[in-house]
């Protein structure tokens, strides 16, 4: 385990330099001139998952080419929404390379996603969660936001029958409502009508702009500006479409209950308010979590290396740390290759890695719901152990170290200071940390 999350970080380390691209499928590594899916940048998971491990395992810097390219971005994607839409604000589909496309491309199935640049907001977001003094980031960032946030305030619909707020058309990336050649279910749920996976309102649309439009009235509220704008981001943001719990307790993919039970598929977008999102949580949505446990364990324990890191970062969410182990250690061995890359069906690519050293760090600590969790999802297989130098949300930094299992030593840092609520087991406290300062917390605590 610690020689992959190191690999995950050397990787990031190799391929994503401040002042360089952002790494693609493959990363630096692609030797070959027609790579399987040109080696591109598809933003409906993997492009997302080669960041993942970013922030919380001290890359920052790593992250720079992404949020150059986010802020480049946005001059194609204002085009294709002007010209396909009549939109303001920027949009980005399914996919791009380095000439920064942003039309829909692949076909219908996979086009029509038009949230994959909302979806990349959440790592100029996370950015600033991470170094929240940093205002001239803020700056930076905010109208890149903002202009996401507008194409959705010209583009979204209201739902016929339950008045809400969705994308349409609009797709759950590269799923369909039934396993292929369930005909019968197919046909009951599509009226008869054999179409591709085009619908309105897919959870993971609703997800996202949930969070974007928070992201942009928090942001506007900072820097003192837009309120009018803030105002009218807050009314659409209570009318997006609910997250959704379904006929056999799951959370719902779709808009309709169309979900299957014997659906293994790779993607699961629906769950994206768990992970990498916190709409969802064990504490502040008990209900919705359970049905997010549900929908994930439906998916099985195996799949491509990007579907097995992603329930490992989600089972780590639910605090389940031998469910977050078992899915480790599928990822090494059923979709791992010789060099620790992993395998998207048979093509090797670096996204697995980095969402496994993500999932890692996710089992060790967290600090998506306000506070710092240390040690949420141990597994039985690490009883001893260290690790120095994670980040937490709020500009805070820890080392900490454990021992049979239990808590030994928690050191966090604060370049900035503030108050640093804190939770282990049962236990919660909040301590006030002086700029540049640190507290440590052992077994008494």
């Amino acid at each position: 385990a610690a020689l992959y999350f190191q690999y995950g970080r050397y990787l990031l380390i190799s391929s994503s330099r401040p002042g360089t691209k952002p790494a693609n499928l493959q990363g630096i590594w692609n030797e070959e001139m027609n790579p399987k899916w040109d080696s591109k940048y598809t933003v409906n998971i993997n492009l997302q998952m080669n960041y993942w491990a970013a922030e919380v395992a001290n890359l920052a810097d790593c992250a720079g080419p992404l949020i150059d390219m986010m802020c480049e971005i946005t001059e194609p994607g204002a085009y294709t929404a002007k010209h396909s839409y009549g939109a303001r604000g920027w949009v980005l589909h399914q996919n791009t390379d380095l000439w920064w496309a942003t039309a829909p491309m692949d076909g219908t199935q996979w086009g029509t996603f038009s949230t994959g640049g909302a979806w990349l907001c959440t790592h100029l977001w996370q950015h600033h969660l991470y170094d929240p003094a940093d205002k001239e980031y803020l700056e930076r960032i905010y109208p890149v936001i903002k202009g996401a946030a507008l194409f959705f305030v010209d583009t979204l619909v209201e739902h016929p029958t339950a008045g809400v707020l969705v994308t349409c058309p609009a797709t759950s990336p590269e799923n369909v409502p039934t396993r292929p050649g369930n005909r019968e279910i197919h046909d009951e749920i599509m009226g008869g009508r054999i179409t591709p996976n085009i619908c309105a309102g897919p959870t993971m649309d609703s997800q996202i702009l949930r969070d974007l439009f928070s992201y942009v009235i928090d942001a506007s509220e900072q820097l003192d500006t837009d309120e009018p704008l803030r105002r009218q981001l807050v009314e659409m943001r209570g009318r997006l479409a609910p997250t959704k719990i379904g006929r056999f307790g799951q959370l719902q993919e779709w808009f309709d209950d169309w979900d299957n039970p014997d659906d293994e598929h790779r993607h699961f977008s629906h769950l994206y308010g768990m992970y990498p999102s916190s709409q969802i949580t064990l504490e502040a949505t008990p209900v919705l979590a359970e049905a997010a446990k549900t929908a994930v364990a439906s998916r099985g324990d195996f799949g491509t290396g990007f579907s097995m890191s992603w329930k490992m970062n989600l089972w780590a969410r639910l605090r389940d740390g031998e469910r977050a182990h078992k899915l480790f250690r599928n990822l090494i061995d059923k979709n791992t290759c010789v060099n620790l890359f992993s395998r998207c069906f048979t093509t090797p690519q670096v996204e697995g890695a980095f969402g496994g050293c993500a999932g890692i760090a996710e089992m060790l600590m967290q600090s998506h719901a306000g506070e710092i969790q240390l040690l949420p999802a141990l597994p039985k297989a690490w009883p001893n152990g260290r690790v120095r130098g994670l980040r937490a949300r709020g500009g805070f930094e820890l080392d900490i170290q454990w021992k049979d299992g239990k808590l030994v030593t928690a050191t966090i840092r604060s370049a900035s200071g503030g108050p640093c609520k804190v939770r282990y087991g049962g236990k919660k406290i909040q301590r006030n940390i002086e700029p540049g300062g640190a507290i440590t917390l052992g077994t008494d605590w």
